[in-house]
């Protein structure tokens, strides 16, 4: 960690920014861990929350938070573009904490309040007696969810590059800081699941409701007061214009010149300006996606200033302008393999709380909550990362001399297998449950109706720490190759791109769900996979079909990397990173 420092003055930077580095971080570690603990308190235990409390049936509670999650997945890529568009990381954070707070609030308002809520069916009522949720219930739980995904549309693109900004990146302590407040995030975030998974939601399935919910807004105005009380000491970057703006001008440029010829060498003949101080590292031209070389073919019309810049940008762009373009679209047919993949993901916040709820959850005379198991996945995945980083490595890089072992494109794509492997016993187990809630005696009846399986909710264990590790393979790897295969000015995005992958994840989950529902629910045979009572589906039948959309998700993934092209910048990426140094213009 480094102490206060000052940044060398530039031309281009005037202002001497004066980095507070680690006297900032009590407020912006203290603001992300109630801020974690806040958000995954509220949304850790929606599943139960949903079926009990708001009486809906459990294909409806997984489509709306399937919907839910999903939009507060896609969400940070709005978030980032108006952060480096317009506000800044300072405001948007500000606006975000506060709707997060807002909506956190409400959704402790309707479990706390009866009218906010439908009345409670009784567990010895049947389902046809249960009332839903009026449209003024649904409505103001729906405000809720929207103040939530505003919330996390602003914090999560911008939480970690926030923090960044407060230590000098030019300096060696700066980068150490910088290191450790990435060690610090990670560690909050698992910090915070392990709480939310088992205390809050502990109080919100076996005390009250409106007390497990209570509690998150709590947290979250503990959060906002520490975030705030440290706004005179940090660093507070202006908003430089979204690098999205670049993207769309090649788009336009090489339409409008759509019908010209492609020049014979390309490499010598096209547009080629880089500004001065250009912070991404030079590209290579490549013959991939040669129709955007079009948008730097130099006609009669295009115009040069005297910098050597193009007078109208959206006419004539720079081939580099180019290849950064064709990098983010090299990336998109692996990003979408990324969708199928985490829908095996889903399934285990989803319809693998369900199948907790209908078997046995005792540990001696305490009953652990349904929810509470997830931190298994958790958990699985915070052991796999070290082990991996220390033994696996350095193991793997022996055999194949490659410094990480493996390349990305090879760790994603054994996630991929792992997911496939979750999906299969994850249907042997429910095979298992089912079996035996039918055939041997029950110990009781499930909050929504259904017999509870004698069968220990342990078995669960393997599926979510497989489902864990899967996690620990592709989605750190999707990560870190956002990272390092989308240009340098465009790592926010980069980001945001991840989470938007899991948005078409939860979306796709939540499609599945209503067809498969849909189609099976009036079947003479088999009858309804995904009924209330889950003794009486098939959802077993369910989960080999993801399995099976997971192979040929694993088919097109391999076709995808033999085509890919990894960026061509080599080392030049932590150069150009380093290089960008103290070019931040403050507030």
């Amino acid at each position: 960690m480094e102490k206060e420092e000052k940044a060398i003055p530039s031309d281009e930077s005037p202002e001497i920014i004066n980095y507070r580095g680690v006297k900032a971080m009590p407020f912006i570690i203290g603001n992300e861990i109630f801020e974690k603990l806040g958000t995954i308190g509220t949304s850790s235990n929606l599943m139960v929350y949903l079926t009990s409390v708001f009486n809906m049936k459990s294909v409806t509670a997984a489509t709306l938070i399937n919907i839910f999650s999903g939009t507060t997945n896609i969400a940070p890529l709005v978030g980032a573009f108006f952060s480096d568009s317009y506000f800044g990381r300072f405001k948007t954070l500000a606006f975000a904490s506060i709707c997060s707070l807002l909506g956190m609030t409400v959704m402790m308002l309707t479990a706390a309040i009866s009218k906010l809520h439908p009345p409670h069916c009784g567990t010895k009522e049947t389902h046809e007696l249960c009332k839903g949720p009026t449209t003024s219930q649904l409505a103001f739980l729906l405000t809720g969810f929207g103040l939530l995904i505003t919330g996390a549309g602003g914090i999560r693109p911008c939480n970690l590059a926030f923090g960044a900004d407060q230590f000098n990146p030019a300096t060696e302590s700066g980068k150490r800081g910088i290191n450790s407040f990435f060690n610090w995030y990670y560690f909050t975030f698992t910090f915070a699941v392990m709480m939310s998974v088992t205390f809050i939601v502990y109080l919100q399935s076996n005390v009250n409701w409106a007390l497990g919910l209570g509690i998150p807004p709590c947290l979250m105005f503990i959060s906002c007061v520490l975030f705030f009380a440290g706004s005179r000491i940090y660093v507070k970057v202006k908003p430089q214009g979204s690098p999205l703006t670049g993207v769309v001008q090649v788009l336009v440029a090489a339409s409008k010149k759509r019908y010209l010829k492609q020049p014979d060498h390309p490499e010598l003949s096209l547009f080629s300006h880089i500004p001065t101080n250009y912070i991404n590292s030079k590209l290579p031209h490549t013959d991939q996606f040669r129709f955007l070389d079009k948008s730097a073919i130099i006609t009669m019309e295009d115009q040069i200033k005297a910098d050597g810049s193009a007078s109208n940008p959206w006419r004539l762009c720079s081939i580099q302008q180019v290849e950064e373009v064709k990098c983010i679209m090299r990336v998109i047919p692996i990003w979408a393999s990324s969708i199928i993949f985490h829908v095996a993901i889903v399934q285990q916040h989803t319809y693998a709380v369900l199948q907790a709820l209908q078997s046995d959850r005792h540990l001696g005379s305490f009953e652990v909550p349904a929810a509470s198991y997830s931190i298994f996945s958790m958990l699985s995945l915070t052991i796999w990362i070290p082990v991996y980083d220390r033994i696996v490595i350095p193991f793997l890089r022996k055999l194949t001399g490659k410094a990480d072992g493996i390349t990305l494109l090879q760790r994603m794509g054994t996630g991929i297998v792992l997911s496939v492997i979750t999906m299969l016993v994850s249907a042997v187990f429910e095979e298992q449950r089912r079996t035996v809630a039918l055939t041997r005696p029950t110990i009781g009846t499930a909050p929504k109706g259904g017999a509870i399986s004698s069968m220990s909710t342990s078995w669960l264990i393997p599926q979510l720490v497989l489902a864990g590790l899967s996690e620990g393979f592709n989605s750190i790897g999707q990560i870190e190759f956002y990272y390092k295969q989308f240009p340098e000015n465009m790592r926010s995005v980069a980001g945001s791109f991840f989470f938007c992958g899991l948005a078409g994840s939860n979306y796709l989950s939540g499609f599945l769900v209503s067809v498969v529902h849909k189609i099976t629910e009036n079947q003479a045979r088999g009858g309804d996979w995904l009924p209330e009572d889950l003794n009486n589906g098939k959802l077993d039948w369910f989960y080999y079909m993801i399995a099976a959309l997971g192979v040929v998700n694993f088919v097109y993934f391999l076709m995808c990397a033999k085509w890919y092209r990894y960026k061509g910048a080599g080392d030049r990426v932590e150069i150009a990173m380093e290089a960008k140094g103290s070019s931040k213009h403050v507030v």
